[in-house]
Parts: structure tokens; C-alpha cells; sequence
């Protein structure tokens, strides 16, 4: 059996002193898409953040492996390097930082980081144009400083446009479906659908079953009071749907 992706072993995580992830234990192999769902609460953003290494989320026990190596002990930038992306609720704009700019620094940074040459202004424009093209990104939001002014859908639409440059080997989408209306989650589901291959995995964190009928998961997972309470395929998120989640709260378990 080939090496997952990412592994997650009994992971337990503190925020500010509280226990919000109480073991949780995961495997996604290369080439599939994992979706997590619970409440509000359950501890699903808690793992994205301790996954990618964000400041206060202490692992207080368990390990997370990144193609069967931890990476507990690396900077989030080392994470990001060595192939972790994520995609965030809400995306904050950076006054007069071009997103141009933006998007050369963070390929570079990453060839650096693994000891490739960085890209000349040809080889940059040549894949940030096709990349664009394929997402329906049009080429004046490229002009514009990161994220200003944009709408939700354009927001989400320049993050999926980071992964698709960066090529991570793990992206993970944290409620990626948040403030869009429908039409701006089809063409940001079909960018993330479009940047599926055998060699990288995904992990899409969602309250709700309509994102999941844009990208359809291999693996749908419970979460509730910070672990995974059940497991199973894509027809575990309609049936959350058509029930709620009272039945995996911690009083009716």
C-alpha cells in the first residue's frame, strides 16, 4: 500500500487552554477527496489550522504526517513547502501588495525552499496566464492589489488560482463555499475539480451537502465535539442533509 497523503493520529489540539480536538485519526491517500462535516463548533476549522500549522493551536498529543513524514515540528511556510495548501473562509485582502506580485513572491519562495531555480518573468507569465484562462479569472482582477475590492467569488477564485501555480501534493478547503451564490460556487468548484489528479489529495471542510454536489467526495467524515464520529461515502453527506446532526451530538451518542 503507497503512503498516504496526509495522515492524522490521535491528534489532540488546545486553543487558549481548552481541549478542542479530543483524537482524531485520519487517512486520506493520494488522489481522493475527503470531505469533513459538523456543527458549528466541532473542532472541523481547529483541525485545518493545526494542520497548516497556525499560531496558537497547541498539539498537546498525536502527530500529523505529510507523505509519511510529521511535520508537527515545521513552520507553517515549511508546511507550505513541502506541498500543504490551504484555502480559508474568508480570504483577507493586502492593500498594496499587487496580486501579481503576490502570487511570483509565493512560487518563487516555494522553488527556493526546495532548491529549484526561481521562475523567469516568461516562464511566470506563460503559467499564471494559462492558469487563469482555465478558471474563467478574468485579467484585470489580476491588475488589482490581492483581494481588494473583490467579490466572494472572486476571492475564492484567486485562492484556487494559488493552488493551481503552487501545485500543492495537499490542499484543504475550509468552508471554501462560504458567501458565494450559486453560480460563483459552480466555476469555483470546477477550478478545484479541474485540479484533481492521482498525486493530490484534498480535504474539503463544509457544513452544508451543496458544495459536496460540485465536488464529490471519496470519503465523507462526522465530526462532533472534536472527533470523527462516522465515516463513510458520499451518500454519508445526504443523509446529514436530510437528518441534521443532532444524532451525532455527544447527549444522543
Amino acid at each position: 500500500m503507497s503512503t498516504p497523503i496526509l495522515e492524522i493520529r490521535d491528534l489532540h489540539v488546545q486553543v487558549e487552554d481548552k481541549e478542542i480536538l479530543k483524537g482524531v485519526d485520519l487517512v486520506v491517500p493520494a488522489g481522493e477527496v475527503h470531505a469533513i462535516m459538523g456543527r458549528n463548533g466541532s473542532g472541523k476549522s481547529t483541525l485545518s489550522n493545526a494542520i497548516t500549522g497556525r499560531d496558537g493551536y497547541e498539539v498537546t498529543e498525536g502527530d500529523i504526517l505529510l507523505e509519511g513524514k510529521s511535520i508537527l515540528e515545521l513552520e507553517a511556510d515549511e508546511r507550505a513547502a513541502a506541498g500543504l495548501f490551504m484555502a480559508f473562509q474568508y480570504p483577507i485582502e493586502i492593500p498594496g501588495v499587487a496580486t501579481m506580485t503576490f502570487l511570483k513572491s509565493a512560487m518563487n519562495a516555494q522553488r527556493k525552499a526546495r532548491g529549484e531555480d526561481e521562475l523567469t518573468t516568461p516562464e511566470f507569465m506563460k503559467a499564471v496566464q494559462g492558469a487563469a484562462k482555465d478558471l474563467s479569472i478574468d485579467k484585470d482582477m489580476l491588475k488589482r492589489a490581492l483581494n481588494v475590492g473583490f467579490s466572494g467569488g472572486e476571492k475564492k477564485r484567486a485562492e484556487v488560482l494559488q493552488m493551481a501555480l503552487l501545485e500543492p501534493r495537499m490542499c484543504i478547503l475550509d468552508e471554501t463555499d462560504s458567501g458565494l451564490d450559486i453560480d460563483a460556487l459552480q466555476v469555483v468548484s470546477e477550478g478545484v475539480n479541474r485540479l484533481r489528479a492521482p498525486n493530490r489529495s484534498m480535504l474539503v471542510i463544509t457544513h452544508y451537502q451543496r458544495l459536496l454536489n460540485h465536488i464529490v467526495p471519496d470519503r465523507v467524515h462526522v465530526f462532533s465535539d472534536g472527533r470523527i464520529v462516522e465515516s463513510g461515502d458520499k451518500e454519508l453527506a445526504l443523509e446529514l442533509e436530510a437528518k441534521g446532526y443532532a444524532a451525532y451530538d455527544p447527549v444522543a451518542a
